[in-house]
C-alpha cells in the first residue's frame, strides 16, 4: 500500500474517531459525560442560533456601507453583543471550568474539545469583564467601519483600492507611483488613536481568564506558548531566508534597472507592485502566460462559475444556491450611492448550509486565483458542516489550515496544465518555465518575512509590549527593514502610521501568521498531492477531475476542529510542520538566482 493510502486512512479513522470516539462522542458512559453532555448541547445550539444573528447583522454593515447611516453598524453590535453576553456569561464559564476540573478523565475527549472552545471563547468577552466588553464592542464596529468608508484620493481625484493596486502593479512613472503610494497611507494616521483605544481594551478583556494579553490569547488557539510559536516562526523565517536573501538581492538591482536608479541597500516601497511588499510577483511578466489577456472578455460570473467547477470535479457538491443569491461577489457600481468592504472574504454564516463570499471579482488573473482560494473556505465550511461534528468544532484544524487550504487551492488553479485543461490557455502554450517559478516565489516565499516578520513582530509589540502610539510608525519600519529589506519612498515621520492601512491590524488582529504558517502548509499539502497521489511534478499539476485528490482533500477537511493541528498534518504529510517542501519547490530557482547574482552585493539584515 502506497504511503499516500495509509495517510488517507490514518486521516479517515482520525475522522471516523471523531464522528464515534471510543472515549468521546458515543453515548455518555457515567455521571460527568451525562452532564457535559447534557451542557454542551444547551451551549452548541445556543452559540449557533447567536453566531449567525452576528454573522448575518456583520455582513449586512460591511456590504452596505452608507455614509452618515450608522444603523447596520448598530445592528452588529446589538447582534455581538448578545453573542458575547452568552459566550461570557459566568454561569457557562464556571461549568466548563468545573466540568473540565473535576471531571476530565471521565470525560470523553470530544467533550474537553468542546469545553476548552467554550473557555476559548469565553476569554474574549468575560462576564468579570463586561464594561470592557462592551466599550470594545461600541468602539470596534465604528472603528473598522471608517476603515472600510476611507476614500482614497490621487491628486484630488477618488481612487479605489483596485485601482491603486494596478497603478502599483503596471506605472513606470516613479513620481506617479511615489502618489499613489502616498495616497494608500493616507487612511493610517484617522485609525491611530482607535487603535490605541482598541488594543487596551482587547488587552483588558481577555486577562481575567489568565492571558497575560491579546496576542498571547491569540496564540493559545493553536496550543503553543508565545514562545513556542515565536520559535516556529523564526525556525520557519532562517530556513527560508537565503531563498529570500536571493530573491531580495535580485529585485534590488532588476528595478534599479527599470527606474534607472543606483541599486539601493533597502529597496523603496513605492518601488514595488504591492502597498505593503507583501506579495512582488507582478514584476515578473511570464511569456505565454498571459492570464489577464486570456481572462479580459471573460464575465466576472464566468470566474466564480470556474472555480466551482473545479471543487465539483474532484467530488465535492455544488455550491447550495443560496451562495448565490447571497453572497456579494462583484463590485459595487460607482454611482451605487453606498459602498462595501473590498477585502475577499469567505463567510459561514449559520455554522451549517449558508456560506457566503465578500469579494468584487473582476476578469484578470489575481481575482482568478483568489475565487479559487475563497471557494477553497467555503468547501473547507461545507465538509464540516455535519451532525459528527459539534458546532464548537466547525473550524479548521487551526486558522492556518483554513487559509493554506484556500492558497492551496488558489496556487492549483494557476499551473499550466490545469489552465490547459481549463481551456483558460490554449494547449501547448510555451512558457518559460524559470520565469514563471520567480513568480510564485515572489509571491509565496517574498510573503514570509512580511506576515511572520513584519506584521507578527508589529502586533506582537502592540499588544504584548504595549507599544506607543507615537512609536507606530518607525517601529513598522523598523520590521520591515529587517525582515523585507523595505524602507519607505523617503523618511516618514510619526504624523505617518503606515502599517495601519493593512486591514487584518484592525479585524482579524493578531493573528496575522496564520498565513505564514498556512503558506508552509499548503507546499507540505501540494508537494503530497503531486508526488503521492498524482505523481505529477509539483510546478506543473493538474487537480481537475482527480476524485482521489478530492477524497484526500475532504480527509482533512471533514474533521473541522476535532482533530489537533498537528495530528492532522503529521497524518497527511508524515511530517511536522517544515519550510522543506517550498524549498525543494524552489531548488532550480535557487540555482538561476544565485547566477543572475553572481559578483552582486548583498545587503539583506540577518534574522
Amino acid at each position: 500500500m502506497s504511503r499516500s493510502a495509509l495517510c488517507l486512512l490514518a486521516l479517515l479513522a482520525a475522522t471516523a474517531c471523531a464522528e464515534n470516539p471510543p472515549a468521546g462522542g458515543g453515548p455518555p458512559a457515567n455521571e460527568a459525560q451525562r452532564q457535559a453532555a447534557d451542557f454542551l448541547a444547551r451551549y452548541n445550539a445556543e452559540y449557533q442560533r447567536l453566531q449567525a444573528a452576528w454573522n448575518e447583522a456583520e455582513w449586512a454593515a460591511l456590504t452596505r456601507i452608507v455614509e452618515g447611516d450608522d444603523s447596520r453598524v448598530q445592528a452588529a453590535q446589538a447582534a455581538r453583543r448578545a453573542y458575547t453576553d452568552f459566550t461570557g456569561a459566568a454561569a457557562n464559564i464556571d461549568t466548563a471550568s468545573r466540568l473540565l476540573a473535576q471531571d476530565s478523565e471521565r470525560l470523553q475527549p470530544l467533550q474537553i474539545r468542546q469545553l476548552e472552545r467554550v473557555l476559548y471563547w469565553a476569554a474574549a468577552n468575560p462576564e468579570t469583564a463586561k464594561d470592557l466588553v462592551a466599550q470594545l464592542i461600541a468602539k470596534e464596529g465604528p472603528h473598522i467601519q471608517k476603515l472600510y468608508a476611507f476614500e482614497f484620493q490621487v491628486n484630488g481625484q477618488p481612487m479605489t483600492p483596485n485601482e491603486i493596486d494596478e497603478k502599483l502593479r503596471t506605472s513606470t512613472d516613479l513620481a506617479e507611483r511615489k502618489a499613489v503610494w502616498e495616497a494608500s497611507k493616507e487612511v493610517g494616521p484617522p485609525l491611530k488613536d482607535g487603535l490605541a483605544e482598541l488594543r487596551d481594551l482587547r488587552n483588558g478583556v481577555v486577562q481575567p481568564l489568565g492571558y497575560r494579553n491579546f496576542w498571547a490569547y491569540q496564540v493559545s488557539d493553536y496550543g503553543m506558548t508565545v514562545a513556542e510559536m515565536q520559535a516556529m516562526l523564526d525556525r520557519i523565517q532562517r530556513e527560508l531566508r537565503p531563498l529570500y536573501r536571493e530573491l531580495h538581492t535580485w529585485a534590488r538591482y532588476e528595478l534599479a534597472r527599470r527606474y534607472g536608479q543606483p541599486v539601493p541597500d533597502l529597496i523603496p516601497a513605492h518601488w514595488l507592485p504591492n502597498r505593503w511588499a507583501q506579495d512582488w510577483s507582478a514584476l515578473v511578466q511570464v511569456e505565454g502566460a498571459n492570464l489577464d489577456a486570456a481572462l479580459e472578455n471573460k464575465s466576472a460570473e464566468w470566474l466564480v462559475r470556474q472555480g466551482e467547477d473545479f471543487y465539483v470535479s474532484m467530488g465535492f457538491e455544488q455550491l447550495p444556491a443560496s451562495f448565490w443569491s447571497k453572497s456579494s461577489l462583484y463590485p459595487v457600481p460607482k454611482d451605487a450611492g453606498y459602498k462595501k468592504n473590498t477585502h475577499a472574504s469567505a463567510w459561514h454564516i449559520d455554522l451549517d448550509h449558508d456560506v457566503r463570499s465578500l469579494m468584487s471579482v473582476e476578469p484578470n488573473a489575481e481575482w482568478y486565483e483568489t475565487v479559487h482560494h475563497e471557494l477553497g473556505h467555503v468547501y473547507y465550511y461545507l465538509s464540516y458542516a455535519r451532525p459528527a461534528v459539534p458546532v464548537l468544532c466547525r473550524d479548521g484544524a487551526n486558522r492556518a489550515f483554513h487559509e493554506g487550504v484556500g492558497s492551496l487551492m488558489g496556487m492549483a488553479a494557476m499551473q499550466q496544465p490545469f489552465l490547459e485543461r481549463r481551456g483558460v490557455l490554449p494547449r501547448g502554450t510555451h512558457v518559460d518555465a524559470m520565469q514563471l517559478l520567480l513568480r510564485e516565489a515572489l509571491s509565496q516565499v517574498v510573503f514570509i518575512p512580511f506576515s511572520a516578520g513584519t506584521m507578527s513582530g508589529f502586533e506582537r509589540a502592540l499588544y504584548a509590549e504595549n507599544l506607543s502610539k507615537d512609536r507606530f510608525n518607525s517601529r513598522w519600519w523598523e520590521l520591515a527593514a529587517h525582515y523585507q529589506g523595505v524602507n519607505p519612498p523617503e523618511r516618514r515621520g510619526e504624523q505617518y502610521a503606515d502599517g495601519l492601512s493593512k486591514t487584518h491590524i484592525h479585524d482579524d488582529a493578531g493573528q496575522y501568521y496564520d498565513y505564514a504558517l498556512s503558506y508552509i502548509i499548503l507546499m507540505q499539502l501540494h508537494d503530497h498531492i503531486a508526488r503521492e497521489i498524482l505523481h505529477q511534478d509539483p510546478h506543473a499539476t493538474n487537480y481537475y477531475g482527480r476524485r482521489d485528490v478530492g477524497e484526500f482533500l475532504r480527509s482533512i477537511l471533514e474533521p473541522g476542529g476535532t482533530v489537533h493541528w498537528q495530528d492532522v498534518l503529521r497524518q497527511a504529510t508524515g511530517s511536522d510542520i517544515s519550510a522543506e517542501p517550498m524549498l525543494r519547490y524552489f531548488e532550480p530557482l535557487m540555482a538561476w538566482l544565485k547566477e543572475q547574482n553572481r559578483g552582486r552585493t548583498y545587503t539583506l539584515p540577518e534574522i
